[in-house]
């Protein structure tokens, strides 16, 4: 069989490349001539010049401590003969019989000692959540936002009853201070202890209102 010359590829080969190589050497000249036209001249640049300015600095002072104390005078033993080497500071006896007894412990006004000395405080049953739990929130307290704590100074038995109640720090509404009352007088204490033996003491006990 034979082969149409004008569909052979083989044949033009040659002629694509011929022309390739043609093309690609005008355009290399072309760039090279447009290179030529430009200036290619080297850009001066000009750099400013830092002046340093060196300042005198001033000389520091030097803060003068004060002198030390002197050292005490060491005694040096006298060469008089008229001082007596035996001599001795007569003894003096202080008489006690004049002075009056110590004033007793301070008293409130219902007879009991406002502080008494203890080894473990009074505490209620339960924990202080327990009179958190017995808190009741007055309405008109509630109803006007009022929030904050109340300290009640509390007289705890040796039995742990609360025998006596007094706000120490309110929050300028009654009706908050009695509540705080009536919770803490609803549960039940442990007495305070001082070696083991229940006393009766004052202690001062937060109640928090918060709304939630």
């Amino acid at each position: 069989m034979k082969k149409n010359p004008e569909a052979n590829l083989k044949l033009k080969y040659k002629k694509v490349l011929e022309l390739g190589a043609i093309g690609s050497l005008g355009i290399l000249i072309l760039l090279f001539q447009l290179m030529r036209l430009q200036d290619l001249s080297a850009v001066e640049s000009t750099t400013k010049e830092i002046q340093i300015e060196v300042a005198d600095i001033p000389p520091t002072e030097q803060i003068k401590r004060p002198p030390p104390p002197p050292k005490p005078s060491i005694p040096i033993p006298s060469e008089s003969e008229d001082i007596p080497e035996d001599l001795t500071i007569e003894a003096t006896e202080l008489d006690l019989s004049d002075i009056p007894p110590p004033p007793p412990p301070p008293e409130d006004d219902d007879g009991m000692n406002i502080f008494v000395p203890y080894d473990e405080p009074p505490s209620p049953m339960g924990g202080f959540r327990s009179i958190q739990k017995a808190l009741k929130y007055p309405e008109i307290a509630r109803k006007a936002g009022i929030e904050g704590r109340v300290i009640v100074q509390v007289l705890v038995s040796e039995k742990g009853r609360v025998v006596d109640t007094r706000v120490i720090k309110s929050l300028g509404h009654s009706g908050c201070d009695q509540a705080a009352v009536k919770a803490i007088k609803s549960v039940k204490w442990k007495p305070a202890l001082q070696r083991d033996k229940p006393v009766r003491v004052w202690v001062a006990i937060p109640v928090i209102f918060r709304l939630k």
